[in-house]
């Protein structure tokens, strides 16, 4: 099904290759999994099997790479899309329609299928990834691993012979991750082949047939899953944890109180126009140093709350509260920061270092600017792409940044939403440290995350949120 023949390949005006000497082959039926710190390649080898490079990228390709029999550089990215389904990291990138059952039912009206095919597709790809509630709703108003599981539905409807997945697991749940570890394995049983890139391994046990892990585009390691649990190995290419204990019904549930007034909701109400009611009379408190995970289902609400608690989103009833008194949503960024899930849409700025000196507090003294800029950037292990332009650099750096200049401000408040979604091992581990950091200085951090292995390195307490009926 997919054969990769001593590949190396060259972004145009790169100065070294991004993959070099990479082969192996995968037949129906079977899934490999592709693995290594960020900027090792991955991604890179995603878009040699779906055909993006070099035909659209350009660079140069040496080797060969194969596709249900077909040569990549003689065959178009839509006709290797009838055998190839790709799912990217940001789904949002690769939406056309409006509502999801459109978006489910337009790449078959494309291939020419006849109405009846495609609605019975559509209904029974819906049903496989529990979507079939949302056909009517529009893409604009789910949450990210909402969109997730309806990009993956939209390629299962067209029936691909080999899928390729990058990051399917960053922004799910874990028991949608457990369901999508259920799909995937019904879809080998059929015999269609994965190919799998992820950070999150533990969720692949019994699923993969092969590993293959990565560093700086060449191959480290190969074989069978057990392979990763040698930490020496997961140590020296920054890789997660092979196996991850669920900490949730571990960690104590965070109660509505007083506090000190340090920071909180009261009775809080929102639902959105035409929707259903997201919150009704809630109340919550926050103390300083606390990290705090916040936790749910897809869909339960726990972005929105993001939003009311720093004013990007204004209450129906109720009030946040800092120090003890209402607070209006215009004022709370000064009091709290966001980190959203797209980190990209929050820099605006023409270089990382200038990013992180328009995020410094505008009190901050002129001779301290610099150091402060560089001593954060360390922190995040940012600091060499200082000169940078935001918006060229990778998802998982843009996280960092992000959070890096909501840390910067040193708010009393700091909502970070899934901030290790696109991380290795080795920057998750760091992003921990520097959470761990700025509770130490008197912050509170509420952590949106389905990231079990973050919740065991740094929650102290949990608040669970659950869908309205």
């Amino acid at each position: 099904m997919l054969h990769v023949e001593s590949v190396i390949y060259t972004y145009p005006h790169a100065d070294r290759p991004a993959l070099e000497g990479i082969g192996f082959s995968l037949h129906a039926g079977e899934t490999l999994v592709c693995t290594g710190r960020s900027g090792c390649g991955k991604s890179t080898l995603v878009r040699l099997v779906n055909g993006l490079a070099p035909l659209y990228l350009g660079g140069t390709l040496q080797g060969r790479v194969r596709v249900a029999g077909q040569d990549t550089r003689e065959t178009t990215p839509a006709m290797l899309a009838r055998s190839v389904g790709t799912l990217f990291q940001d789904p949002e990138r690769q939406f056309f329609a409006i509502t999801v059952g459109d978006e489910l039912a337009m790449g078959l009206q494309w291939r020419g299928w006849q109405p009846d095919r495609i609605e019975r597709a559509v209904r029974e790809s819906a049903q496989r990834l529990g979507v079939e509630d949302l056909l009517e709703h529009t893409i604009f108003g789910l949450s990210e691993g909402q969109k997730q599981k309806v990009a993956l539905a939209s390629l299962l409807a067209a029936e691909p012979r080999l899928l390729v997945l990058d990051e399917p697991s960053a922004n799910l749940d874990p028991e949608s991750v457990a369901d999508l570890a259920a799909t995937l394995a019904g879809l080998k049983e059929s015999g269609v082949a994965l190919v799998i890139v992820d950070h999150r391994l533990s969720w692949l046990r019994g699923l993969a047939d092969k590993v293959l892990v990565l560093d700086r585009g060449r191959e480290v390691a190969s074989g069978p899953f057990a392979l990763l649990d040698d930490a020496a190995l997961r140590e020296r290419c920054g890789l997660r944890a092979a196996e991850v204990a669920d900490p949730r019904g571990s960690l104590d549930e965070s109660r509505p109180g007083t506090e000190d007034g340090f920071f909180g909701c009261r009775r809080l109400g929102f639902a959105y126009p035409k929707g259903r009611a997201v919150f009704e009379d809630t109340t919550l408190a926050f103390a300083p140093g606390r990290i705090i995970a916040l936790v749910g289902e897809n869909g339960a609400g726990k972005t929105t709350l993001a939003r009311l608690l720093t004013g990007l989103e204004r209450p129906r009833t109720g009030a946040v509260i800092a120090s003890g008194a209402a607070v209006k949503p215009r004022a709370l960024p000064s009091h709290a920061q966001v980190v959203l899930q797209n980190a990209g849409h929050q820099l605006r700025m023409n270089s990382v270092e200038a990013e992180l000196d328009d995020a410094l507090p505008p009190d901050t003294p002129r001779d301290r600017r610099g150091p402060e800029v560089q001593g954060c950037m360390e922190r995040f292990g940012i600091a060499h792409l200082a000169a940078r332009h935001p918006q060229s650099l990778s998802g998982g750096e843009q996280q960092r940044l992000a959070v890096a200049c909501a840390a910067v401000r040193r708010p009393r408040m700091l909502i970070l939403d899934e901030p290790t979604s696109g991380l290795d091992g080795e920057n998750m581990r760091r992003m921990a440290g520097a959470m761990r950091n700025a509770a130490e200085q008197g912050a509170c951090l509420l952590v949106i995350t389905h990231d079990l292995e973050l919740m065991n390195l740094v929650c102290t307490e949990k608040i669970v949120l659950r869908k309205a009926c």
